[in-house]
């Protein structure tokens, strides 16, 4: 077994297809404090990849154990909130499941984060919920320390698609960098501009998926289409950010909508301009504003064309993305 490889695949799959949200549930989370201590040594300063050491035959507990290594002077994370991570993640073995901080594909370009809700929904797979959730009243700038098991992390049938045996001892090393309340219901508002020629037909009303409409006898275009159907006046979106989104996307060759985030509960968000979407994102909202309202065409070799494992991989996607914030 190659855990890494295998974790590291099942993680890809989430973070570069947000469409389909990993939302497995992996029970609730537990607010009693743990009676055991951590048994990992972890060195290193937040804003600096730690080094994790685990002694020899140390066994995980199966509480979830938590540790404050440094305390931040910043906000209070609270349950729901949007929060923006460096991480660092592996088995007690050694064998690392993620870590946020390898360098960036191109010098000087900013390097992939999780970006993530505090909520009972795996969303993450290298962040699972019970992990997420003990981060709830620590500090932005806080460095924490989180240990258990992977059944007590992900449940045993989770833990097995991700390649991790039940009883297998799990460490995070997670630097709080932001944390931002989640308005759920925030959309863009203001009028919206006639689609440009050959671009579907967007109707979006009230707290609902908005219906798009592809337009009869156009073939899709074989390269990025994009059109600012509201134009926001917040701030521009800069690569590396969390974009906070309400999303809904059809594909082009039957109209039929495979995701929205008002299916989620409404307003999400990821990390934009770093790889952790489909390219056809990075490319069309990065330099936009928060407020605007943008509808993306998105052809195959943009969106999954690479990935076989998809059932998205041969079609071009249509996206409304409204742009509600940013961590």
């Amino acid at each position: 077994m190659n855990l890494t490889k295998n974790t590291r695949r099942a993680a890809a799959a989430a973070l570069t297809v947000p469409l389909f949200l990993f939302t497995a549930a992996c029970g609730s989370d537990d607010s009693k404090a743990s009676s055991a201590e951590a048994v990992a040594k972890v060195t290193g300063k937040p804003g600096a990849q730690p080094k994790i050491t685990v002694p020899k035959d140390a066994k995980a507990s199966d509480e979830v154990v938590t540790k404050a290594l440094v305390t931040g002077k910043g906000q209070a994370v609270k349950k729901g909130d949007l929060v923006r991570l460096e991480v660092a993640a592996q088995t007690m073995k050694g064998q690392r499941i993620d870590s946020t901080w390898e360098p960036a594909a191109k010098p000087g370009e900013p390097h992939r984060q999780i970006v993530a809700e505090l909520t009972d929904q795996l969303t993450q797979p290298t962040m699972p919920p019970k992990v997420l959730n003990a981060l709830a009243g620590k500090k932005v700038g806080s460095r924490i320390e989180v240990e258990t098991t992977a059944k007590t992390a992900y449940g045993e049938a989770v833990a097995a698609q991700l390649g991790l045996q039940p009883d297998e001892g799990l460490v995070w090393v997670v630097d709080v960098a932001a944390a931002k309340k989640l308005d759920k219901k925030a959309k863009a508002e203001g009028e919206q501009a006639a689609p440009e020629s050959g671009m579907p037909e967007v109707k979006a009303e009230g707290a609902k998926a908005a219906t798009i409409t592809i337009p009869k006898g156009e073939k899709a275009p074989k390269d990025l289409k994009e059109q600012v159907l509201i134009k926001g006046k917040g701030a521009e979106v800069k690569a590396g950010q969390g974009l906070i989104a309400q999303y809904t996307g059809v594909k082009w060759e039957d109209g039929k909508q495979f995701d929205s985030s008002w299916n989620h509960g409404g307003a999400t968000a990821f990390q934009i301009g770093t790889g952790s979407v489909v390219q056809g994102w990075d490319k069309a909202l990065v330099g936009k504003h928060i407020g605007d309202r943008v509808e993306i065409v998105i052809p195959p070799k943009l969106a999954y064309g690479a990935n076989p494992q998809s059932e998205l991989r041969k079609n071009t996607l249509v996206f409304v993305v409204d742009i509600v914030g940013t961590a």
